[in-house]
């Protein structure tokens, strides 16, 4: 056999399999194995299989776990890609920087509005709020920081929403108070509002708050009693949420770049 030949055969020859970091659990090494070769792109089960060098059943399981906790997601082929779980993960290891902005810009909404003002980000199903102002007298919308609410109604669950990728979309519209065509709509104008959706009687105008890398990491809401915004808020108020969200966006863009 000549050099050429040996050549030729060890170019078809099939890749070698990646090893597995051993950190003495088993389990969490092959899971992160999966992640990180969906890091480099979205894999079919069959393509995971032989990436990984995994059983089958093994890689399944797996996958349909990690899938289960949003680490793992599906494309519009179906194929195994990275879930919506780190960006959220990342979007709380950079809460320091935005909350160092924020509560100026949520003071300053509530002086131009006269509405209690909030940051929330998600976390899995619910959404939490991270920082708040509130009116000091009359009527007024509390909801203290920390507090967890629904995906499932308020113009803050429209904007955590409306940018997910299609299928946790449509799961958090299973058993939502609004539809597909209101996240729709969010998206085209760049603001949500709702009425009686998350409390009869309170209404609320959100917009979304993104990272330097333009996702959606959490959504400035202000809200308060239908009586006093009235029946279309965002009409009245969505210009200065919006301005509110796009400067703290700007501030996260900047503190990035430092």
């Amino acid at each position: 056999m000549t050099n050429e030949q040996i050549s030729i055969h060890n170019t078809n020859s099939s890749p070698a399999k990646p090893e597995i970091v051993k950190s003495g659990v088993g389990v969490l090494d092959k899971a992160a194995l999966i992640l990180d070769t969906l890091e480099k792109e979205p894999c079919s089960l069959a393509q995971l299989v032989n990436a990984t060098g995994l059983a089958r059943p093994t890689t399944h399981r797996l996958a349909i776990a990690l899938e289960r906790h949003r680490f793992i997601s599906r494309d519009q082929q179906g194929r195994f890609t990275v879930g919506s779980r780190f960006a959220e993960l990342a979007t709380a290891a950079g809460e320091d920087r935005l909350l160092a902005s924020a509560e100026p810009i949520l003071q300053t909404l509530l002086e131009r509005t006269g509405e209690s003002a909030q940051i929330y980000r998600r976390q899995g199903d619910q959404r939490v709020c991270i920082a708040a102002v509130e009116r000091t007298s009359g009527l007024r919308d509390s909801i203290p920081v920390g507090a967890m609410l629904s995906m499932e109604a308020g113009s803050a669950a429209h904007i955590l929403l409306a940018w997910e990728d299609n299928e946790h979309m449509h799961q958090g519209l299973r058993h939502a108070q609004f539809t597909a065509q209101t996240l729709n709509t969010v998206r085209r104008r760049g603001w949500s509002e709702s009425i009686n959706e998350r409390e009869k009687g309170v209404c609320s105008v959100s917009a979304p708050i993104r990272n330097a890398a333009g996702h959606v990491i959490a959504a400035i809401s202000i809200s308060g009693p239908v009586d006093r915004m009235g029946i279309s808020p965002g009409r009245h108020y969505a210009p200065l949420v919006m301005k509110a969200g796009r400067y703290l966006s700007e501030a996260m863009s900047r503190a990035k770049s430092v």
